[in-house]
């Protein structure tokens, strides 16, 4: 059960994001009718463009949420509230690692492919898809293969491009040694930053300090 501050936050919170992102749709942010307003259009299937979900993603946090707190990170982060003083084994940092960061990475990338390149990783025009086979996949039309990634009313407002496609940098406050530890129990971590798929970084969140992680090696810079 959440207790009555939990709610009164959560309510707040949300609040925040709908009035953030009213203007994105061309709503007014200061109408009281917002919430139910975006309800409905999240419902309306005539609506190509209900809200803009993940778009413009990209980084990924895992740090104390006071180093985040002042920031205005513009709905483009994954947020994490990690402390690793807490997490002696750190398990909670080789979960977050193993589960939270690689699906964001997948997020980011069906975004980055579908942006790259439409036609061939994304699934085309929205209006006209037709579903296969109930949860098989959605052609564009009546035929020809079947479309993967986002479709353009994801990515476009009609005037341009609502994400930019890069690579995901993911941020980790945590000590290097215990990052580049996990990463080398886990092949797909290891892929992922090896490879060159995602940029990862580890930061110490009382010095500011930065390193990277390339090639298997920690550098600054």
């Amino acid at each position: 059960m959440l207790g009555e501050d939990m709610r009164t936050w959560l309510q707040r919170a949300g609040e925040q994001a709908r009035r953030g992102r009213a203007p994105q749709l061309g709503l007014a942010a200061d109408t009281p009718e917002l919430e139910q307003t975006l309800d409905r259009r999240g419902a309306d299937w005539s609506q190509t463009r209900p809200e803009w979900g993940l778009a413009n993603n990209a980084s990924f946090i895992a740090a104390p949420r006071r180093c985040t707190a002042l920031l205005d990170l513009a709905g483009r982060s994954f947020l994490h509230d990690y402390d690793w003083r807490t997490d002696s084994d750190f398990a909670r940092l080789e979960a977050i690692m193993t589960a939270p960061l690689v699906v964001a990475h997948w997020i980011n990338m069906q975004y980055n492919a579908s942006v790259t390149d439409n036609r061939k990783f994304g699934s085309g025009n929205k209006v006209l898809h037709n579903v296969v086979g109930g949860h098989i996949g959605v052609f564009e039309g009546n035929g020809g293969d079947l479309r993967i990634g986002l479709p353009l009313q994801s990515l476009h407002d009609g005037e341009r491009w609502r994400h930019e496609p890069l690579r995901l940098s993911a941020y980790l406050a945590a000590p290097p040694e215990a990052i580049a530890e996990i990463i080398a129990r886990h092949e797909v971590l290891t892929s992922l930053t090896h490879n060159g798929w995602l940029h990862l970084f580890a930061l110490d969140d009382q010095s500011g300090e930065v390193l990277a992680y390339r090639g298997g090696q920690w550098v600054t810079g």
